[in-house]
């Protein structure tokens, strides 16, 4: 029987959730430790992890509270990496195929999530930059989803669809409030493209199939994360928009 895990998280990063969404979907009871990213606790650094950064795991060691770590505990860290941990002690989740070829296309897929996706990832939402290279990366990672399959790489939900859920989550969000460094109005323009388009129809229904899955209403707060991202972008489009404006002038 595996040993209790300690998941030290924090539900406005989408890292984070990676994590949350493998262990709902193992299964898996463990306590949870909300780290606040903006005034981190002492403790955590030198205790948990040396990066300062969440997630976080302590697994084994004696049962202590999240705040007093146990220097017996082994502590792990990056999100997937611990996704991998959490599908190698459970096996039964099946978040890495046992098939070789299906475990491949599961961590091609999660690589192209890493290089493809992410660089392109903030470039509307934090720098107010065009769509078209979020756009162009959302197409790479879409011509890699199997036309007759639910998800990523089969109709089994693997790791692969753990990698990207969060950032999808969240894109949603950021869309559809209008949300980011762009100019208003552009984030509604881009939902509309992208949930009532053509283009992306095919990746729509992937995500709704993630979003249908019962770990993904357990782990993500949308409400929470639309207040959030609005606190921290609002301020942030003025500035951008600003030094545009400058710019172009």
């Amino acid at each position: 029987m595996p040993e209790h895990i300690t998941l030290y998280t924090a539900k406005i990063c989408p890292f984070a959730h990676r994590v949350e969404l493998a262990l709902a979907e193992a299964k898996v009871g463990y306590k949870r430790c909300e780290i606040d990213l903006a005034n981190k606790p002492q403790w955590y650094a030198p205790q948990v992890n040396p990066a300062s950064k969440v997630p976080a795991i302590a697994y084994g060691g004696p049962q202590v509270p999240p705040e007093q770590p146990s220097p017996d505990s082994i502590k792990l860290a990056e999100s997937l990496i611990l996704v991998e941990f959490i599908a190698d002690l459970y096996p039964e989740s099946n978040l890495l195929p046992k098939d070789p070829v299906q475990r491949a296309k599961t961590r091609f897929f999660i690589d192209a999530v890493s290089t493809k996706f992410l660089p392109a990832y903030m470039g509307p939402l934090a720098r107010g930059e065009s769509f078209d290279s979020f756009w162009a990366a959302l197409d790479t990672l879409q011509a890699l989803l199997p036309a007759d399959k639910t998800f990523a790489v089969g109709d089994e939900y693997t790791a692969a669809d753990i990698a990207i859920a969060p950032f999808l989550a969240r894109m949603e969000v950021w869309l559809t409030n209008d949300i980011g460094a762009y100019k208003a109005g552009e984030g509604t323009k881009a939902a509309q493209d992208f949930f009532k388009g053509q283009r992306f129809a095919r990746f729509v229904k992937y995500f709704n199939a993630i979003k249908a899955r019962d770990s993904f209403p357990a782990t993500f707060d949308a409400d929470y994360m639309k207040e959030k991202y609005t606190a921290r972008f609002a301020s942030l489009r003025e500035q951008v928009q600003a030094a545009a404006v400058a710019a172009a002038a």
